[in-house]
Order: C-alpha cells, then sequence, then structure tokens
C-alpha cells in the first residue's frame, strides 16, 4: 500500500492503485500543484474543460487512466478511446486516414464541443488532421511529448537514419506490418527514469504496433491554416528522440505550431505518466485552460 493513503482524504483523495502503483513523489493536492506552478489557486475554483486524451504508439487509452482520474476527481470531463489497431482491436492492418477516421466519428457521435483535444506521441499526428476535420469542436489543442509534422511528411521522416533504419528492418522481418520495440530500446528511451522492474513491467503492457500509420506522409496544409489555439507540453527527460535541433520534441516539433503556449515538467515518455500522475494531470490542465 501507498505509505499516505489517506493523507489528502480531507479534500476527496483516497488511495487510488492505478494512480499510486509506483509513486515518485508523495501525492499533491492539486493547491499544491497550483503552487508549484506559482500559483494559489484551489482545485474547486479551478476552470472546468473536456478533454480527450489520444495515446500514442504501442499504447492504448489505459496510458491515460492514472491521469484522466485525476482530471475526473477535480471535475473535468475525459474521454480516453483506444485507436484502431491498438487496444484490444486484434486488426493490426489500419490506415493512418482509418485512426482519423475513427477519432473523428467518436467525438461527433458523442456530440462533443469545446473540448481540449490532448495527443501523446504518435498521437499528435492524428489530432493534427482530426482538427482539419472538426475545428469548430475544439477550444485548444495540447501535444505532449508528442509528433508535430510538418506539411508533406510522416512520422517516420522525424528519426535520425540510424533508428529509422532500426525501424524499417522491425518492420521488415514482422509477419503483419508492425513494429515490436525491443526491450533495451524502450527501456533506455522510453522508459529511462523507471527502475529496471517498472520498466519491464511497462514493456510488458505494450504490444506490436502498426507500421504503415508512421510511414504515411501527410498533407497539412490546411493545419497550419487554422486559428485553433494550441499548447506543448514538455516532459524535459525524454530520450525518445535526440534533444537536438534536427530531431527533438521541443524545440523543433513545439516551434512548428507557430504560436503556442508551452509548459514544461521533468519526466520521460512512459514513466512518468504513471509515476507522477497528478503533476502531469495539472500541467494538462494548464496546457489547456483560458
Amino acid at each position: 500500500m501507498h505509505p499516505y493513503p489517506y493523507r489528502y482524504a480531507n479534500v476527496g483523495y483516497m488511495y487510488d492503485p492505478l494512480v499510486y502503483r509506483y509513486p515518485l513523489l508523495p501525492p499533491m493536492t492539486w493547491p499544491e500543484a497550483a503552487q508549484v506552478s506559482d500559483m494559489s489557486v484551489g482545485y474547486e475554483h479551478l476552470q472546468r474543460l473536456t478533454f480527450v486524451l489520444v495515446h500514442g504508439s504501442w499504447a492504448d487509452a489505459s496510458f491515460w487512466h492514472p491521469i484522466a482520474g485525476q482530471l475526473r476527481r477535480t471535475g473535468h470531463t475525459v474521454y480516453t478511446p483506444d485507436l484502431p489497431g491498438h487496444g484490444s482491436d486484434p486488426n493490426k492492418n489500419v490506415s493512418h486516414e482509418r485512426i482519423v477516421d475513427s477519432l473523428t466519428e467518436y467525438i461527433t457521435s458523442r456530440h462533443l464541443k469545446d473540448i481540449v483535444l490532448a495527443a501523446h506521441s504518435f498521437g499528435g499526428t492524428v489530432i493534427q488532421k482530426v482538427a482539419e476535420r472538426i475545428p469548430d469542436r475544439l477550444k485548444r489543442l495540447v501535444f505532449m511529448n508528442a509528433f508535430v509534422l510538418g506539411d508533406g511528411q510522416s512520422l517516420a521522416d522525424q528519426f535520425p537514419p540510424q533508428a529509422l533504419a532500426l525501424f524499417e528492418q522491425l518492420r521488415q522481418s514482422s509477419k503483419d506490418d508492425t513494429i515490436t520495440l525491443p526491450f533495451p530500446l524502450f527501456r533506455e528511451n522510453f522508459a529511462n527514469l523507471a527502475s529496471l522492474q517498472l520498466a519491464e513491467q511497462l514493456y510488458r503492457s505494450t504490444t506490436p504496433e502498426p507500421a504503415a500509420p508512421a510511414f504515411t506522409k501527410l498533407d497539412l496544409k490546411k493545419f497550419y491554416s487554422l486559428q485553433t489555439p494550441k499548447s506543448y507540453l514538455y516532459l524535459t527527460e525524454d530520450n525518445v528522440l535526440p534533444q537536438t535541433d534536427q530531431h527533438s520534441f521541443h524545440p523543433l516539433m513545439s516551434n512548428r505550431l507557430g504560436l503556442h503556449r508551452l509548459i514544461k515538467m521533468p519526466g520521460d515518455h512512459m514513466t512518468t505518466p504513471n509515476t507522477d500522475a497528478r503533476r502531469v494531470a495539472w500541467k494538462l490542465y494548464e496546457a489547456g485552460r483560458d
């Protein structure tokens, strides 16, 4: 059991095994998180938002569950869809367009409006295209260590040559056009802040990733004409991309957004959303609010 299961019971926080599975820091109330961010507002005064949280590669909707739980506890409405080819979907033969179609239909069929559409990793390429289709339903786009492609680019274009060659090799060696991450790569690049035990546990939750969407070049001219407000949430120890001007989440990807709100916090690609869900939720709120 977490050592502080009822520490904040007076403000409505009880022990949550999803949130406190692997705590790195003592849990914080949202007012405490606000003070960390040089604010003093209590959670009862927060702006209530509607979030649609889009997962990335080698993940599914459960990636967001600890964070979504924190957001819901403070009055926000949160949706966490599974993308086609992920989660319980056994069909890995999916296109980028089909994924975009599915997320667009998910939002429109639920009549969602004024939403903060947030994405992690590969999901950034998805919300770029979804934003083109339903800009009138969006309050803001938030990219959390997410890919932001230039017009005519693919996600695969963003990797250094050596990494790209490895992914192409893994794709060609698969029987169903998927990419399975080798554990050493996952451990050093995706879960670099985790203990070995936690990295192994996180790795067991990954599944082979459909390859075709990552190699699809996207026409994004309309995206770059949109006036939708945008934010970039950057977890600063992320090692998926080299932290260089040529290949990086920040400043390369973030600066493609033009005018945007930049939010930072310590963290890596896959560990921190599990171990520090409360703080990530607060930063998402900072990224999505007015």
